[in-house]
């Protein structure tokens, strides 16, 4: 059946359209309207487009697919719809687009090269779920309240109320059993008499944060994030922890290791769910990704890294329009998550690229440039993003968290460019990537001079329960050591060896041996890629003692070959897995390299 059309096209400029009404007393235009183009070039074709400004009774939108064919006076539909996404059973394991069409199924029902105007649903519609319902007829419920479970992959995913209705509702009829994600399997009533069915999967507009209405009128509650992701990464977990909840930005130059430390962070944090928006990469770091993950044994389940990931990708082929949108498609699936109960985890690459792409829009509609042409609500936009992390108990007293960890590309490695200074000013950890160390083959290149978290402070009480009560002192005290060293390098670089105290020269060697042993860690390493936090906090700790100790020696080069000694036992330590014969012999030659010196 076609749809009445209700406007017309009077401009197009790449892929900025403007419509009008037809007649502008029989409807109106909305913001953030999903519209539908239907080119008279290419009569069956419908172009998705999402309304950016109204004007009265015309609009700019922007459109989600080349307008090539498009021309004045082609029909326009309304839907009174936001652009929103499908949340439900089957979102595990898929790779969709920033608009959540499956690139899969879009692959085998069009071929490689996708003609235009193409969709397919976002949840499979033919595939069976096993319901157990969790609720009986007559009980009140209410807006994000569980109905039933149904088991998918390494998760329990729970069917809820749609989040949108207001009122109390009655479960009129529920039932359990096997069906699709379209048929109903609970009815609900008001007092009022209306009636609402409810299947497996509702729809969201991504563009609103999922739980607004369920905090603003108390069925769930925020919480103050207390404890921290571990992400099984030395320097991120000891120096610069990232909070369950939390916002973090990952600004690097190129060759610097990103793209494997997020994968890293992906892989073998404790989540339960990952979630990963290419937005604007290469499209072969995506194809790698996408080719990759199923193959990675996920450290948690045993089974495939994928069965527990959801992938947005928007590479920077595909369009601009569609690449801005996916960062808020990422976002609104690990809402969905969060409202489980569920620790999800987002990994944005790159928040750089969506910047562009709202500058190219913003350039398009002719709006009053910021800094470096980007949209004068660049800052604002970045905030609304970030600001969507955080802790929720939910309707059932469950707790979860939504971290979104952001990795930003600046041109150069400029970290004074307004993305990435939006971005430190809304995130509360910044993991800043060095060429200089990355060009040392120091790995991860996190430069521990210029990073922070202030999710340190925050954690306090949990480090102090978990890693000793004077876990923090002992850090600072490390972190004060690395710049130290710092400074006394550069001090050797000008006065030479003989121009540095035999004191300032221990402290370098010491800050040189922290960095050594403890901030790096070899990625592809089966033993050393993933640390528990047991065995940092072993670590940290004889570290620390070395590093602090007030050794008595005859000369600089015995510090020198002390610490080479020492760094060189340390790093083959962490290459061997505990209770191994490597790892028994390699704790006593470092305990005897130790007692040989003397300390005062």
């Amino acid at each position: 059946m076609t749809v009445e059309a209700t406007a017309t096209i009077v401009a197009v400029q790449e892929d900025i359209v403007r419509l009008r009404l037809i007649d502008p007393a029989r409807g109106r235009l909305m913001k953030n309207e999903v519209v539908y183009i239907r080119p008279a070039r290419a009569p069956g074709q419908r172009l998705k487009a999402e309304v950016l400004r109204v004007l009265g009774d015309q609009a700019d939108a922007q459109v989600y697919e080349s307008t090539a064919g498009v021309g004045l006076g082609d029909e326009v539909e309304q839907t009174g719809l936001l652009l929103s996404i499908r949340l439900g059973p089957g979102l595990l394991g898929q790779v969709y687009d920033g608009l959540q069409n499956p690139l899969e199924a879009l692959a085998q029902g069009h071929g490689t090269f996708l003609p235009k105007g193409v969709a397919a649903p976002a949840l499979p519609p033919g595939a069976k779920w096993t319901v157990t319902a969790t609720r009986r007829v007559g009980e009140r419920v209410r807006a994000g309240d569980v109905l039933a479970t149904v088991p998918e992959g390494p998760i329990l995913h729970k069917i809820m109320v749609p989040f949108a209705l207001d009122e109390d509702w009655t479960i009129d009829w529920i039932r359990d059993g096997s069906m699709t994600v379209d048929e109903p399997m609970a009815r609900l009533k008001t007092a009022s008499g209306a009636v609402r069915n409810v299947t497996l999967a509702q729809d969201w507009a991504v563009r609103q944060a999922l739980p607004r209405h369920l905090l603003r009128r108390g069925y769930s509650t925020r919480l103050y994030p207390s404890e921290p992701m571990i992400t099984t990464q030395r320097l991120i977990d000891a120096f610069f922890p990232v909070a369950q909840g939390g916002a973090a930005c990952i600004p690097g130059p190129f060759g610097a290791g990103k793209t494997v430390l997020l994968n890293l962070i992906a892989r073998h944090s404790d989540v339960d769910v990952v979630i990963l928006v290419a937005c604007g990469e290469r499209a072969g770091e995506v194809v790698e990704t996408i080719t990759d993950f199923p193959r990675l044994k996920d450290p948690r389940t045993g089974g495939s890294l994928m069965d527990r990931t959801v992938i947005v990708c928007n590479t920077s082929s595909m369009p601009v329009a569609s690449r801005e949108a996916s960062i808020y498609t990422g976002i609104a699936l690990g809402e969905y998550y969060r409202q489980m109960g569920l620790r999800t985890l987002m990994i944005a690459d790159s928040s750089s690229r969506w910047a562009q792409a709202m500058r190219e829009t913003s350039g398009r509609l002719e709006e009053i440039p910021g800094e470096e042409a980007f949209p004068a609500y660049l800052d604002s936009a970045i905030k609304g993003v970030y600001e969507r992390a955080g802790v929720i108990q939910t309707n059932d007293g469950s707790v979860g968290a939504f971290t979104i960890i952001g990795a930003v590309s600046p041109a150069g490695g400029n970290f004074e460019e307004p993305v990435t200074q939006s971005t430190l000013a809304a995130v509360k950890c910044f993991l800043g990537l060095s060429y200089d160390r990355a060009y040392k083959r120091f790995y991860p290149a996190i430069d521990p001079l210029t990073s922070w978290s202030r999710y340190r402070n925050q954690l306090a009480a949990w480090s102090a329960e978990h890693m000793g009560p004077d876990w923090m002192a002992r850090v600072d005290e490390m972190i004060s050591l690395l710049n130290r060293g710092d400074e006394i390098q550069r001090m050797e670089q000008v006065a030479g060896e003989e121009g540095i105290s035999s004191d300032d020269y221990l402290a370098s060697e010491a800050a040189k041996f922290v960095d050594m042993v403890f901030l790096q860690q070899d990625a592809f390493d089966a033993v050393d890629s993933s640390v528990s936090l047991e065995r940092q906090k072993q670590t940290f700790n004889q570290v620390y003692a070395i590093a602090t100790s007030r050794y008595e020696f005859a000369s600089k080069e015995d510090i020198r070959t002390f610490f080479v000694k020492m760094t060189g036992l340390f790093k083959n330590l962490n290459y061997a897995a505990p209770g191994t014969p490597d790892f028994q012999r390699l704790s006593e030659e470092i305990k005897a390299l130790n007692d040989s010196v003397p300390v005062t």
